[in-house]
């Protein structure tokens, strides 16, 4: 099948198309909030490896229980589904986070408890219907290094059982769930890579604010130091190439920008560049498995991109898109011959359907539409923009106006994204289209320090959380403003997870801005935020204390920049909305903003799940949380 590498597929932006009105028809009818979030009712297609099974998830309720999303599979002759599909698991606490075939007759599927992301890996027989934990150890979390595709009894586990703080590396029998430790690590690794045979051949150390790519020969001889950086250089390990001699990885070793490079490890300072992107960095790289051959690489600019190395994988692109114009197109799955493709159809505004394509037969056989309650035709384009912060950087984001309105004085929320080091990309966003079908418009910006537009806008985030990085998302609301587009008395703002934090540090520096705030899982308080990381993201403490601040050195910037100390400068509606068992933000991040509110008499309303992490996953929570935001921002904001 094709293997696909990405660092972050999410798209970027550019300059964007013109603001001119966009009434020409009435507004849409306003659609059902829970059209918009729920679970579909069939869809996360994978293919066994064969071609002759369909697995898909659907939600499904299990004695009285809400409906979560389990797996079902159902046999395939050529493209067409045929009998009956058949249940395999039966989940009643979470929704099954991610799955996969491990051959053609067993499932390997992963599940966490309560949102806490100490995931157990699991094995399901498809002709049985045996369930084996693969992991059954409390508090781990494990991951699925490599499928072990020529191995049918076997995949590769990383899990940090041992240690809490790393991450061994284990073969795992996925029919008795009996291990064999293949690579253990010392202390300092924080990624494992496989060669194409699924020997752990090579891997990433760091101590914090150094990384180091460790290669070996093969897996009887001891790793050796190869290429050593500081963290703001990144040389990042892909792939083998197809001898398993050398190394494809996204490297920016002396240049601005990710590149597509080669490594050969008898030569390791000297890398031989494939592609690189002329204005973005490099998100990833694909290639065939049957063919052994690269394929092709993604970036993004307004929206995704591709470079293409092979000439049948930039015919059979073409082809899908001759035959499903007007919408992007990715390739989720194929079997083992690479001649089925699960393909997925989708724009700014649907989520699209997926289909089965033959490519010996030339046919496309539709899967599921994967949200057909909310028409395409009703929702909001999402358009590139661009605008200039105070010191001259150009900010690359997002603009959705609400459809059949005029795009003057709106009711406007900001939306920064999380991360901060991610991005916001083009494509269908639920939350963005449900704020717009209830009329306002939507401003989603990548601020400094948003991954893919090269090193040097990344670093210039560092030390600005609450500073710079919140000068670009304010610039933002004030280009809204300039444009006539947004009511400077009705313009609300709503992030998660940074995104919350921008949320609080926008009420709080900014405190005539905004008419309403909704933070979701953010951090308010930078000093207990980098106390009550998870064990496994200590390793990196040290580059996040570069990157944002350290306690003792930095002590007064963070001290000036964490919300819930200058609590008594809010004065804009606030609902705040926190899982219990989050364990990136942990649940004080929430509890201590609300407490200083309080204190002062401030009325804030306040959203707490205990059965959720960082964000909310289960629809009945889900559906809670747009509900109390929906009427919230309609009080304060009156679109």
């Amino acid at each position: 099948m094709f293997s696909f590498m990405t660092r972050t597929v999410l798209a970027a932006s550019i300059v964007g198309a013109s603001l001119g009105a966009c009434a020409t028809q009435p507004p849409p009818r306003a659609y059902p909030l829970k059209d918009f979030f729920r679970n579909p009712e069939r869809g996360f297609f994978r293919l066994a490896d064969d071609g002759r099974t369909l697995a898909f998830m659907q939600p499904t309720s299990v004695d009285g229980h809400p409906a979560r999303m389990n797996i079902y599979v159902q046999p395939l002759q050529g493209s067409q589904l045929v009998g009956e599909p058949r249940q395999l698991t039966s989940e009643t606490a979470r929704d099954i986070s991610n799955y996969f075939w491990k051959g053609a007759d067993v499932v390997l599927f992963q599940k966490d408890f309560g949102g806490d992301e100490n995931y157990h890996v699991l094995a399901v027989n498809a002709k049985t219907g045996k369930i084996t934990d693969l992991t059954p150890y409390e508090g781990a979390r494990a991951s699925i290094e490599d499928d072990l595709e020529d191995d049918p009894d076997h995949v590769l586990i990383s899990h940090n059982q041992r240690n809490p703080e790393v991450f061994d590396v284990y073969r795992v029998n996925v029919h008795t769930g009996a291990a064999v430790l293949v690579a253990q690590n010392p202390g300092n690794i924080v990624g494992w890579q496989t060669d194409h045979a699924g020997k752990v051949r090579a891997a990433v150390t760091s101590d914090g604010l150094n990384t180091t790519l460790l290669y070996r020969d093969d897996e009887a001889s001891e790793f050796r130091p190869i290429i050593t950086t500081d963290y703001r250089t990144n040389v990042s390990p892909s792939f083998f190439t197809f001898d398993d001699k050398k190394i494809y990885a996204l490297s920016n070793r002396g240049r601005d920008k990710l590149s597509l490079v080669v490594i050969d490890p008898a030569r390791p300072d000297a890398e031989e560049e494939i592609f690189t992107p002329d204005t973005v960095d490099l998100d990833g790289a694909g290639y065939s498995r049957k063919r052994r051959v690269l394929t092709l690489a993604a970036y993004q600019t307004d929206k995704p991109q591709y470079k293409f190395f092979d000439a049948q994988s930039e015919k059979l692109f073409n082809t899908l898109r001759d035959k499903l114009k007007g919408y992007d197109i990715a390739l989720q799955g194929s079997n083992r011959d690479e001649s089925v493709f699960i393909v997925a159809a989708y724009n700014d505004r649907t989520p699209g359907s997926r289909y089965l394509y033959d490519a010996n037969a030339d046919t496309l056989t539709k899967l599921a539409d994967i949200n057909p309650a909310i028409p395409e035709a009703d929702m909001s384009e999402v358009r590139p923009i661009s605008y200039q912060s105070r010191d001259g950087l150009t900010i690359h984001g997002y603009l959705t106006l609400p459809a059949g309105r005029d795009p003057k004085n709106l009711p406007c929320i900001v939306n920064p994204h999380g991360g901060p080091w991610a991005r916001d990309g083009w494509g269908y966003n639920p939350e963005t289209q449900f704020l717009a079908n209830r009329g306002f418009c939507v401003l989603q910006m990548n601020f400094r320090g948003s991954t893919g537009y090269g090193r040097a806008f990344w670093e210039a985030s560092f030390g600005e959380w609450g500073l710079k990085m919140q000068d670009d998302i304010t610039d933002g609301v004030q280009w809204l403003i300039k444009q006539g587009i947004a009511d400077p008395k009705r313009i609300g703002i709503y992030g998660a997870s940074y995104g919350g934090y921008a949320t609080l540090a926008g009420v709080t520096f900014t405190p005539d801005l905004y008419a309403a705030a909704v933070d979701y899982v953010g951090v308010s308080n930078l000093f207990t935020f980098m106390k009550s990381i998870p064990p496994y993201w200590k390793p990196m403490l040290d580059k996040m204390q570069d990157m944002v601040g350290h306690p003792e050195r930095d002590k007064d910037r963070l001290a000036a920049t964490s919300p819930a100390l200058h609590a008594d400068k809010i004065k804009t509606p606030l609902f705040i909305a926190q899982g219990a068992k989050d364990p990136r933000v942990n649940k004080d991040e929430s509890d201590q903003m609300v407490a200083a509110l309080k204190a002062r008499g401030v009325d804030v309303e306040y959203m707490v799940k205990d059965n959720e992490g960082h964000g909310f996953h289960n629809d009945e929570n889900k559906f809670e949380f747009y509900e109390a935001m929906e009427k919230f921002l309609k009080e304060h904001l009156k679109p």
